[in-house]
């Protein structure tokens, strides 16, 4: 595996943030201090000025202490921004595309979430695959069929390519997850809490 992947990929949902009240700069700012050096943004919706400065805000926060900055789904505003990374799923420009487009400044998530899809990316001139939902996710309105941890374990052996396990990952189920093959945790609900630093520190404390 020439790409290396952090075992921590925390994932801040602007809109999952939104509806915890969690302000996504300081909950950057949270994760970072704890050390945490792979971040990803995610937008879903259309990308405002508000939207376009809270990337670019999140993205300084990340690249301040060397860590490595993701935008998902939009090249176009990873480009932009000057961030290291765009993360893609099935419904979006294919890894082949996005490759023709950015070269080699951004390097490429692509995400499956069955042994047709790993398969079909691990051909794609994709960094690292994601496998997900591991467990059932709030984060998704229409989530995938949940893959769970005998499979992401059987999966694993499919791809030389480094596996980011996605979906319902919290600190209970991390170890396991990790034990099944999975080199990074994408996180997203589970970093937020009332004391987020705490929160952050205990993340970084499990995955290392």
């Amino acid at each position: 595996m020439l790409f290396r992947l952090d075992r921590f990929y925390p994932i801040l949902d602007s809109e999952l943030l939104a509806a915890a009240g969690a302000d996504p700069l300081e909950l950057a700012r949270a994760l970072v201090g704890a050390g945490a050096r792979l971040v990803q943004f995610r937008h879903k919706a259309a990308y405002t000025r508000d939207a376009y400065e809270q990337a670019k805000a999140i993205g300084q926060i990340v690249q301040h202490v060397g860590g490595r900055y993701v935008i998902n789904d939009r090249a176009d505003i990873a480009l932009m921004l000057g961030a290291d990374g765009v993360h893609v799923g099935q419904d979006d420009l294919p890894p082949t595309a996005l490759r023709r487009i950015a070269g080699d400044k951004l390097f490429i998530g692509f995400s499956t979430h069955n042994e047709q899809q790993l398969r079909a990316g691990d051909l794609e001139p994709a960094d690292y695959l994601a496998i997900g939902p591991v467990f059932g996710t709030t984060s998704k309105e229409n989530p995938d069929p949940v893959v769970g941890v005998e499979e992401l374990q059987r999966l694993r052996t499919l791809t030389e390519k480094p596996l980011v396990a996605i979906g319902g990952i919290s600190r209970e189920r991390a170890a396991a997850v990790l034990a099944a093959g999975a080199d990074s945790l994408a996180v997203l609900s589970d970093i937020v809490a009332e004391d987020l630093p705490a929160r952050a520190r205990e993340w970084m404390r499990l995955t290392r």
